[in-house]
């Protein structure tokens, strides 16, 4: 079993923090994004994965190298220009020499290990295998029509969903020729991508067989600030390996992770992550993670402060729910709450008492 890691995409709904650092590559718990992805992909039997790559694509390989020491072996495709799901995995097989069945994994999605289970269970053939979720509003995914246990359509974000269960992005796909015999069919939709619903329903038209699972447990497409902090704290929460090797002067309450180097002077509460060289000091917690050289001062709660940033909340401030880029400055020294904030890298903000 081959993967294919689709992370070409611009992440524009995380702007301004994704112009400087690729969404899959934005770290959590001192990993990047993709790299929770890569070791369940290795869960499955996957030894060798074509990583797609687009925006900023030359970072990937600085950060996730030959694949070694994460017990794999990477190739990286360029795919030019956004042209869909369906293509991106096209030119992962066309210039990577896919020729093995093959597992598609999108890089910033993050999944519980439920799917690892259920896929490694499936004990019967199969052309094409996807994996479901059922979700509030299905109309930002494509959608399954399902009759009598049997998927006999699929559905690209339809106004009118025929179903509550969306497609996650993973897939699974036996024969890359047979795959590549469909696509040579498609046409671009109206968005001028070639669409994966469209290439799975040229899969059931031919009468291959397309098995799907259900996943329930935990699954979230990290596409906008609300769900990147939801992907932390289900992190910190069910990932996070309980460990104090750093300096810890206070209370520390709960799981919680202090590298060698960080020091804690204060209050932390787990599910909590402060990472090598990182200093956290005041109260902190519960679902606070402070990357590698950060300074965090004052109060926090469910934030992510990325790497060398520096972040004083005084004078009764206190920093729920946001993100903070790396090497940002920001202090403020006045009695409020900053609430879900997306700060960019490299960036600086002041507030001060107006007394």
């Amino acid at each position: 079993m081959e993967g294919i890691i689709l992370a070409a995409g611009k992440g524009s709904r995380l702007r301004p923090l994704t112009l400087t650092v690729p969404k899959p590559l934005i770290p959590v718990a001192g990993k990047p994004l993709v790299q929770y992805g890569i070791e369940q992909l290795r869960g499955v039997g996957v030894e060798r994965a074509v990583v797609v790559v687009g925006w900023l694509g030359e970072l990937f390989k600085e950060v996730l190298g030959d694949g070694s020491a994460l017990g794999m072996r990477f190739e990286y495709v360029l795919q030019p220009k956004r042209l869909g799901v369906a293509h991106a995995i096209h030119t992962a097989i066309v210039n990577a020499n896919v020729r093995s069945p093959f597992l598609v994994y999108f890089g910033d999605n993050v999944f519980d290990d439920e799917w690892v289970k259920k896929f490694n269970s499936v004990d019967e053939e199969f052309d094409a295998f996807v994996v479901l979720a059922k979700v509030e509003d299905p109309r930002r995914f494509g959608v399954p029509v399902i009759e009598s246990g049997r998927i006999v359509k699929f559905v690209e974000k339809p106004e009118r969903p025929p179903s509550n269960y969306a497609l996650t992005g993973l897939y699974a796909f036996r024969d890359p020729e047979q795959y590549e015999s469909c696509f040579s069919e498609l046409k671009p939709s109206w968005r001028g991508e070639y669409e994966i619903t469209d290439l799975l329903n040229c899969y059931i038209r031919r009468g291959y067989d397309v098995k799907y699972a259900v996943v329930e447990g935990w699954w979230k497409d990290t596409g906008v600030p609300e769900d990147l902090i939801e992907a932390m704290k289900f992190i910190l929460e069910k990932k996070l390996i309980h460990k104090v090797e750093g300096s810890v002067e206070g209370e520390v309450v709960g799981k919680v992770y202090v590298a060698r180097g960080a020091t804690v002077e204060g209050r932390l509460v787990g599910p909590a992550y402060v990472g090598p060289g990182a200093e956290v000091r005041g109260s902190a917690g519960p679902f606070v993670d402070v990357e590698e050289g950060s300074v965090a001062e004052g109060s926090f709660v469910e934030s992510l402060i990325l790497k060398g940033s520096k972040v004083l909340m005084r004078g009764g401030a206190t920093l729920k729910r946001s993100v903070v880029g790396d090497y940002s400055n920001i202090e403020v020294d006045a009695p409020v709450s900053l609430e879900d904030a997306l700060f960019a890298s490299e960036s600086a903000l002041k507030v001060g008492r107006l007394d």
